[in-house]
């Protein structure tokens, strides 16, 4: 254990400034250990307090100038990379997208402090038209707070944390070998949650041909348009007839959704992941006839199939 701290002394910026930019890009690999650690060899003159919190501020940055410049240019393809890649699909975009409705910009500097929502945070800033000089300030402030939050603690607990790598290190291999089991426990978990949801929906979601003819055969199916503000502002479009309707808004809603008609749900993730699980909650409310459209909305739109403004009139 005392081995990794003396490469850490010997290599610290730069194990530092990859090892946040590593975290803030996404990766599963914790920054706040490595901070800790930095202020705590800075505390015992091996590394530069404000260096240390310079790279770590500088690592976390540039990694999010780079997502916010992705989401200005490639919003709708990063967001469903990160749909079709998550452990949790769609969850933390719902999440973030909630926390913007709530406070706005400054979603920007929790979102750090947040796993796997600062992934998300930066890019939707770009795709909501945030401008370049107001998200680099705020992106300037999170950044700092992150560093100076993780690597502070480390720097007046320095003695505390020594100590505790003592302990560690005396049973060093229990330690790692417990850690390692909880976290493949907890992948493992949520890998058998994602293949049970992924079941389910193959079972029941529609496909955009079923429910073309279903639409042009002049059936009384009620469509409702799921996809997050975000995501419609980059496609102001709906199917014919849908209903818009926020995931959020499902449960507050549903007594405005016929209980004896059949229901298609779509939304932005091409998993289905908030229709199928917004088809389970009006399950519970006793809407029964409901299915989510595979593909969702990309899938729909790439077939060429018809599309509507919001006010029902055909899109050019």
């Amino acid at each position: 254990m005392h081995e990794a701290l003396d490469v850490l002394a010997s290599y610290g910026y730069w194990i530092v400034f990859f090892w946040v930019f590593l975290d803030q890009a996404g990766l599963p690999v914790p920054a706040f250990p490595v901070l800790l650690a930095g202020g705590a060899l800075a505390h015992d003159g091996k590394l530069s307090l404000f260096a240390v919190i310079g790279w770590a501020a500088l690592a976390a940055m540039l990694i999010d100038t780079i997502w916010y410049e992705i989401g200005r240019n490639r919003g709708k393809f990063v967001l469903n990379f990160i749909c079709r890649t998550s452990l949790e699909p769609e969850s933390c975009v719902e999440r973030t997208q909630s926390m913007f409705a709530r406070r706005g910009t400054w979603t920007l500097v929790v979102s750090k402090f947040v796993p796997g929502m600062n992934v998300v945070a930066a890019p939707m800033a770009g795709m909501t038209g945030v401008s370049r000089l107001h998200f680099l300030a705020l992106n300037v402030v999170g950044a700092l707070a992150f560093a100076v939050a993780l690597v502070v603690p480390g720097y007046l607990f320095s003695q505390q944390l020594e100590h505790l790598l003592t302990v560690i290190s005396a049973s060093g291999r229990v330690v790692i070998a417990s850690l390692a089991v909880l976290f493949v426990g907890y992948i493992l978990i949520k890998y058998v949650q994602r293949v049970q949801f992924v079941r389910y929906l193959r079972v029941a979601r529609i496909t955009p041909e079923e429910l073309k003819d279903k639409l042009d055969g002049a059936s009384d199916v009620v469509v409702l348009d799921l996809r997050l503000p975000s995501h419609f502002a980059q496609s102001p479009e709906t199917l014919p007839t849908a209903i818009r309707m926020a995931p959020n808004e499902v449960a507050r809603r549903h007594s405005e959704i016929p209980r004896d008609r059949d229901i298609v749900l779509y939304c932005s993730c091409p998993n289905e992941a908030s229709a199928t699980r917004a088809a389970l909650l009006l399950k519970r409310y006793g809407i029964h006839r409901v299915r989510p459209l595979a593909g969702g909305y990309e899938n729909w739109r790439e077939r060429n199939f018809p599309l509507a403004t919001e006010f029902g009139l055909p899109a050019s």
